[in-house]
């Protein structure tokens, strides 16, 4: 519980209690952020994503004894809500709280020194980030961060907090106008949101009063496209390896036109570092250094044609001897996130280590790494199968790595495209062939889905009233109806518009009887030339997956 008098300096004790409050307060909070959201399926998980981060944070500082120093608090603190994080505002928080720990160390705790581990903070979270958007959690960290600096707000520890906390509210306030998909759906970042509850909780606890009470924020009406709930639009990422820079050197040449050149660089350069693209149409040589194998090849793929692949582990050996750790047998194998039991079972008889995971329970980094562990082997595969998991499954895969195990991580983000990379899986391929052509296999299979309506909200397509049938195109809400085999059916038309010979259907746990078989009797009427899937997934809030290849 928080003081009833002020602090005067942040030590171990007011690390423990801002820790609690602030676990407490995302707590209270959490169905308000998470309904921030305007999917109109409950997807929108960031209150509960901010929760359990912060979750896992306070159960490893309590394994710590109890006069364990402020440095090994806050190690334990940021090192638990990384093994924790869930979803990109997880991981976001996570490096927060690691550069607000590396800003204190070694200096004081009073206002002066955290006034300056609060921008450190706020430079950790942008730096997580590969192309940082403002009107997200980001910005309103930075406002906090930025409006301590002066002498006046440094005078002591609670005038520094209380302004921060703040200039977080007003920055809260500024995110519709910073950011357009907000403004048009009439709400405020979750995301920051969830910092301005952590901001509070200090500041409660630091000057011994609670702060100036918040409505929830309302959700609005508006008209407009969706935005996300836990997908800010900041295209958040995993964040950068700690000291040594990333794991692998990747190199390809690549049959390209020269016009799709500028946009390869832009792909690659937020992904690592000592990027190089030399030569002249046709043929070009690409040597970066990234953490990330599998999106390296697939911003090739997606460029052109890439050939002489070659993937080189820059630290195998030190991590290793760091780590402290024996290596698994060598081998190669894939951890997959699934939603269900029914896709839990297909991958597991395809040979893939499966960790539970999907909407309304995000895998976290430390399920992740324990699913890599189990998978025992020295060369693994991760698909992710979920936008909101990619970050998650970076950091979990830079753990691994730190292990001496070498990761490539597929951008899946839907379970069709990973049973579409299994296909082509073969592990007697070199690790880095096998990255190839599962990410291209991935890739050239667009995915598709129904599920319905939880609440109103406008879509792409529409405004959509609770109830009403929705068919999902690549992410987007595309189709509104009352009909779910009609819906069903829009769906793969659509899907099928641009070509494909083979849709595969996955059955939710929710699904209608009949409803697969009328979607393959609709393929067999009108399209007879397309072959056709069926899969028992059990997947929850999505009666049925489409995959078109």
């Amino acid at each position: 519980m928080p003081s009833t008098s002020p602090v005067a300096e942040f030590d171990a004790a007011t690390a423990r209690a801002w820790l609690a409050a602030g676990r407490d307060g995302l707590a209270a909070a959490r169905e308000e952020i998470d309904d921030l959201n305007v999917y109109p399926v409950p997807d929108g998980d960031t209150g509960t994503n901010l929760h359990l981060t912060v979750e896992s944070a306070a159960e490893a500082v309590a394994e710590l004894p109890a006069d364990a120093d402020r440095t090994d608090v806050l190690s334990a603190l940021a090192r638990g809500a990384l093994m924790g994080a869930r979803g990109n505002s997880g991981v976001i928080l996570s490096q927060m709280l690691r550069g607000l720990g590396d800003g204190l160390d070694g200096h004081p705790g009073d206002a002066a020194a955290f006034g300056t581990a609060l921008e450190q903070a706020a430079d950790a979270a942008y730096a997580a980030v590969a192309d940082p958007v403002e009107g997200t959690m980001l910005s309103v960290l930075r406002a906090a961060a930025d409006v301590t600096k002066t002498d006046d707000a440094r005078r002591d520890l609670g005038s520094l907090v209380t302004v921060a906390a703040d200039a977080a509210r007003e920055a809260l306030d500024r995110t519709p106008d910073q950011l357009e998909v907000l403004r048009q759906a009439g709400v405020v970042d979750a995301g920051g949101r969830g910092v301005c509850v952590l901001l509070d909780a200090l500041e409660e606890v630091v000057t011994g009063s609670a702060p100036r009470a918040r409505p929830p924020q309302p959700r609005r009406a508006a008209p407009g496209r969706r935005i996300g709930g836990d997908r800010p639009a900041d295209g958040s990422e995993a964040p950068a390896e700690e000291g040594g820079g990333p794991a692998y050197e990747v190199m390809f040449l690549l049959d390209a036109p020269a016009g799709e050149i500028p946009a390869l660089r832009e792909t690659l350069r937020p992904l690592g570092d000592s990027l190089v693209v030399v030569g002249g149409e046709p043929t070009w040589n690409v040597h970066v250094h990234v953490d990330d194998v599998g999106a390296a090849v697939e911003a090739g793929i997606e460029a052109g044609r890439p050939y002489r692949i070659r993937v080189t582990h820059l630290l195998d050996n030190a991590r290793a001897a760091r780590a402290g750790r024996d290596l698994p047998p060598d081998g190669r194998g894939v951890v997959s996130v699934v939603a269900g039991a029914g896709l839990g079972a297909l991958f597991t008889a395809a040979g893939a280590t499966v960790v539970s995971g999907g909407p309304g329970h995000r895998a976290s980094t430390a399920e992740l790494l324990d699913g890599l562990r189990r998978a025992r082997a020295r060369d693994l595969i991760v698909l992710p199968n979920d936008a909101d998991s990619l970050a998650v499954a970076e950091a979990a895969a830079g753990q691994a790595r730190d292990e001496g195990l070498r990761v490539g991580v597929i951008p899946t983000r839907a379970s069709v495209q990973a049973l579409a990379a299994l296909a082509v899986h073969d592990p007697q391929r070199r690790f880095e062939d096998d990255i190839v052509h599962m990410t291209a296999a991935a890739g050239h299979c667009r995915h598709g889905a129904v599920t319905v309506a939880a609440r109103e909200a406008v879509t792409m397509a529409g405004v959509c009233h609770e109830g009403d049938v929705l068919g999902v195109l690549d992410g987007d809400f595309a189709i509104i109806g009352d009909a779910i085999d009609t819906v069903a059916c829009a769906v793969v038309d659509r899907m099928l518009g641009s070509g494909g010979e083979l849709v595969t259907l996955v059955t939710g746990a929710d699904i209608d009887d009949g409803l697969a078989d009328a979607v393959v009797e609709h393929l067999h009427r009108t399209r007879p030339e397309v072959d056709s899937l069926v899969y028992a997934g059990g997947q929850p809030r999505y009666p049925l997956l489409i995959g078109v290849e």
